[in-house]
């Protein structure tokens, strides 16, 4: 069972998760309960393969049961993320605000409070977090991606919402979240055809992201693209 757990380990690291979930299922159902550096990747695995409901039940136990803190932290993160996009937004803000009761503060936690803020409807506050992350690290790419997109999508800055997109965008050229946004600016920006390229490297690069898709949807019909 060990050779079993070090292989699983090495696949998810390669990206390769239903084949590393497959090597840690093998493990009996016992030592699955017991073993919580076992149920930490089983749930990482769910919620990389975007089973959100599987991924909860591992996750919440470690972090009932977890004396490993930074673990257990870094659960709480995607726990809150999970909750988020399963519609649990005040789960999701439970548990990051736990995190930060609990003396672990960084631009990670941050950046998730701002998602979690946005998604519930709440810009203005997701904006004070997105700021407070790139207080503690000016140059984190997920921080300056999320309080672009806001600036944009709101109509807040236009001008200071290229510029944060961009220097993601600079720092992970291949993101497609971070070309995604950049595209939403520009189309907010009135720039269609900039708009238009940036959103078909990110739908490229993502092909079944469906906000992806939704935002070249409506690129496409304002700037009268053939689709």
């Amino acid at each position: 069972m060990k050779e079993a757990m070090k292989n699983g380990i090495k696949l998810y690291r390669k990206g390769s998760y239903a084949d590393a979930l497959i090597q840690f299922l093998e493990h009996p159902a016992g030592e699955v309960s017991t073993n919580l550096e076992l149920a930490y990747f089983i749930g990482l695995c769910y919620a990389r393969l975007e089973r959100y409901e599987d991924a909860l039940v591992y996750l919440e136990q470690v972090v009932t049961a977890d004396t490993d803190l930074a673990r257990v932290y870094q659960c709480r993160i995607l726990l809150a993320l999970v909750y988020s996009l399963t519609g649990r937004t005040r789960l999701a803000s439970f548990e990051l605000q736990k995190t930060i009761e609990a003396g672990y503060e960084s631009p990670q936690v941050y950046c998730s409070l701002g998602y979690v803020a946005y998604e519930n409807g709440s810009s203005e506050e997701a904006i004070t977090w997105y700021e407070k992350a790139l207080s503690l690290d000016e140059s984190n790419a997920t921080a300056l991606n999320g309080l672009g997109f806001v600036l944009a999508d709101t109509g807040a800055d236009y001008t200071r919402a290229l510029t944060m997109c961009k220097k993601a965008l600079d720092a992970d050229p291949d993101n497609h979240a971070y070309l995604d946004s950049v595209g939403w600016v520009y189309h907010k920006l009135g720039f269609e055809q900039e708009s238009l390229t940036f959103t078909q490297r990110a739908l490229k690069k993502s092909p079944n992201n469906l906000i992806i898709q939704k935002h070249l949807k409506e690129i496409q019909s304002v700037g009268g693209f053939n689709t």
